[in-house]
């Protein structure tokens, strides 16, 4: 039975054998044990240095360089915070040391299945990145460093990430899945907080201090807020919001993303490329291996890395009754031609087919549900009516962010009148 020894062991290992430092402008040091080191060392884990977190968000901030290899040491140093901090209660879940050192491996590996730009191709027959990490740490080297060095089994850390894989009966195993992964994960906290410092804006800044001291065990969700703590919430959630306003999806941005996802989207399906052949690139060896094919339309690519970006046309406030009956990729591309016939027509301006692009941004998921430590010991729902986050603000949130817009050539988008009109039609189009 799950009992005092095993905890000491637990805090005894988090409090001594983290000793190697590694220096971080947002968070300074922090510290590594021989074995993740040894983790960190390693080529999946040096590769994600070549990978941008923000994607092409440099091109409006230029100081938005920092890569997911930084962003992974974050959420580690974060990840071991909280995990401290909730073995310490009597009320502490019952944890094994191999299971915890299986979380911190998960938390400082959980981006090595990262390609260039894998959130925003979540559409694209591609494999997740969450699949495509455990695959790489179910593999040598990072299998034998775990194994031999972090002393843990490589199939739980990759279950921790990996949620369509199989926890053998290992309770634990779900309980780290909530911490990776929740409302208050140390994710959001380190993206937040580093995005921000980056972009050189104040949205994104959390008081992390506040929010560890004030989060405890939960059994079935991992962790519960005590009632001072659901300013926190409530700052991520503005944070999360502006963020998305000011940088992540800023209309530049979104351009240059979507020229990159309509290049990738007619490759695959003209198999120009293959899914293979997006695994395991950094950005460089994205830029140079994949936009220098010789297919047409992977100019797009090239545009990008050259900042000659194509205009938006027309914008539109993005309801459902507008973004369905474009979301399936393969009539949102039929229309694309469709638009780009008519637009010629109207303009004078020959377009080729990928050089007409629909975006439509994805729904935001503003989640809250969190559970309230009660003075009594017991627990409640998030109670919305103690806070302005109700269900049906947190809906309205992402109402004005999601902006259906219609992006061409610069001069076709300068001479095209009726944009929005088309727009409207197309949508109709079935």
């Amino acid at each position: 039975m799950w009992g005092v020894m095993e905890r000491e062991k637990i805090i005894r290992h988090l409090d001594t054998d983290y000793s190697q430092p590694i220096r971080d402008p947002l968070w300074k040091h922090i510290y590594l044990s021989p074995a993740l080191m040894r983790l960190a060392s390693s080529p999946p884990f040096h590769k994600l240095g070549g990978i941008k977190q923000l994607g092409v968000a440099h091109l409006v901030y230029p100081g938005a360089t920092h890569t997911r290899l930084v962003h992974s040491l974050g959420v580690f140093y974060l990840a071991k915070r909280i995990i401290r901090g909730l073995i310490s209660p009597p009320q502490a879940p019952e944890l094994t040391l191999e299971g915890v050192k299986a979380f911190l491996c998960a938390a400082l590996l959980h981006d090595i299945g990262h390609f260039p730009f894998t959130h925003s191709l979540k559409e694209l027959p591609l494999k997740s990145h969450e699949t495509l990490t455990a695959q790489l740490i179910l593999e040598n080297p990072l299998a034998r460093v775990i194994s031999e060095h972090v002393e843990t089994q490589p199939w739980i850390c990759a279950a921790i990430i990996d949620e369509n894989m199989d926890t053998r009966g290992r309770n634990e195993i779900a309980f780290f899945r909530r911490i990776l992964s929740g409302v208050l994960d140390p994710d959001k906290l380190d993206y937040l907080n580093r995005d921000a410092y980056y972009c050189g804006v104040p949205y994104g800044i959390q008081d992390t201090d506040f929010v560890i001291d004030r989060i405890h065990p939960h059994p079935g969700k991992g962790i519960a807020l005590d009632p001072g703590g659901l300013t926190a919430i409530e700052n991520i959630l503005f944070s999360k919001y502006l963020m998305y306003r000011t940088v992540y999806w800023h209309r530049t941005v979104r351009i240059a993303t979507a020229m990159i996802k309509k290049a990738l989207y007619l490759a695959l399906a003209e198999n120009a490329i293959k899914p293979d052949d997006l695994y395991g690139l950094d950005d460089a060896q994205f830029f140079r291996t994949i936009g220098e094919k010789n297919y047409p339309p992977l100019a797009l690519i090239r545009k990008v890395a050259a900042r000659e970006l194509y205009k938006t046309a027309a914008e539109i406030p993005c309801d459902d009754s507008l973004s369905a009956p474009l979301s399936d990729l393969n009539h949102r591309s039929r229309i694309e031609r469709l638009l780009a016939h008519e637009i010629s027509r109207t303009t004078g301006i020959t377009l080729k087919p990928e050089e007409v692009i629909i975006d439509i941004p994805e729904k935001i998921n503003f989640e809250v549900e969190l559970p309230i430590l009660l003075p009594s010991g017991s627990h409640s729902d998030y109670a919305p009516g103690s806070s302005i986050f109700s269900t049906p603000t947190t809906e309205n949130f992402s109402r004005p962010l999601r902006v259906l817009r219609l992006v061409l050539p610069q001069e076709a988008a300068r001479k095209l009148k009726n944009a929005k009109d088309l727009i409207l039609e197309a949508a109709q189009t079935r």
